[in-house]
């Protein structure tokens, strides 16, 4: 299985470091939250460098706050730093709590508004020029755009039909977050599948994003989700999701369970279409160090290391 991690840590090297053990040990990708290290695009790039096969991936860049040509630019740069291929950038228009309340800005059209941003960023980001004029983002790219090594590809943090419609026509796919499999299954694969076929786009990848814990208990198992899950509870993009997947709350929706259980839930995300899974692991019980080890041990046996992991290779 292609397996990845949830990346971040207090520091730089910390981040570097986390890579590292997560290469080694076989994962296919590690996904950073917008607010790692205050930006997560420098450690990650610093993090490349010391790596040669996982993937590092935003989950996710919020739109709102960054033109997407400064935001292309921006990757530009991480990607030339990183030094390899294996940059992606996850995006998504964040949450009306976080625009108006944080930043100050308008959410009245958040769908239109990330359709928009994801066709800008997408071509800059595939090498084109981009002369758009939207009712959201404008942009003339012609020499202002930073050179980039290879592209980069973007994926699209996508719920709504809408925003899986851009997904597939317009990005390389969508990263989801607490979509459980049913909702993958009878919402998220068919919409963006027939969106990309539509636009004669390549299939789109389908990183499926949920909590993890393994562990005998599962009750106590979705009680360690559910006190780490609190915000996301109350957001309405996640209740739609949840509620298309037949589950009532994060906790609902996490995948716990014994080892063949765990095994067998993972599988069946791909059976749905995801192309991917992204693992946050939740420790539960009394021994969260024992509980953590538990859960990735099973992750790291089922993952499908990158070729050169496998070859054990190392920039030098």
């Amino acid at each position: 299985m292609r397996i990845g991690l949830t990346g971040g840590a207090s520091t730089p090297d910390k981040i570097v470091h986390q890579a590292r053990r997560a290469e080694d040990d076989g994962f296919t990708s590690l996904w950073y939250a917008s607010n790692v290290c205050g930006d997560p695009l420098t450690p990650m790039a610093l993090a490349g460098r010391e790596t040669s096969a996982i993937e590092l991936g935003t989950a996710v860049l919020q739109t709102y706050p960054c033109h997407p040509l400064l935001q292309a630019n921006r990757a530009a740069s991480a990607a030339a730093t990183m030094g390899r291929p294996g940059l992606t950038l996850g995006i998504g228009p964040s949450h009306a709590s976080i625009v108006r309340d944080a930043y100050g800005m308008s959410y009245d059209h958040p769908g239109r508004n990330a359709e928009e941003y994801t066709r800008i960023l997408a071509r800059l980001l595939r090498g084109e020029d981009v002369d758009f004029h939207g009712e959201d983002w404008t942009t003339r790219s012609t020499d202002r755009m930073a050179p980039l090594p290879h592209p980069v590809p973007v994926l699209l943090s996508a719920l709504s039909p809408r925003l899986l419609r851009a997904a597939g026509r317009h990005a390389d796919g969508t990263i989801l977050w607490m979509a459980p499999v049913k909702a993958i299954d009878g919402h998220i694969a068919p919409h963006i599948h027939a969106a990309a076929a539509e636009a004669g786009r390549p299939a789109p990848r389908i990183v499926a994003g949920l909590p993890v814990a393994v562990h005998d208990d599962v009750t106590e198992a979705r009680n360690a989700v559910a006190a780490t899950s609190a915000a996301y509870a109350d957001a309405p993009n996640y209740q739609r999701i949840l509620a298309l997947g037949g589950a009532a709350t994060p906790a609902d929706a996490a995948i716990v369970g014994t080892e063949t259980s765990v095994r067998n839930q993972l599988r069946s995300l791909l059976d749905a279409g995801a192309t991917d899974v992204w693992a946050n692991i939740v420790p539960a019980g009394p021994d969260p160090a024992a509980s953590r080890k538990r859960t990735r041990d099973l992750l790291r046996d089922l993952a499908t290391p990158p070729p050169a992991a496998r070859r054990g290779q190392r920039p030098t």
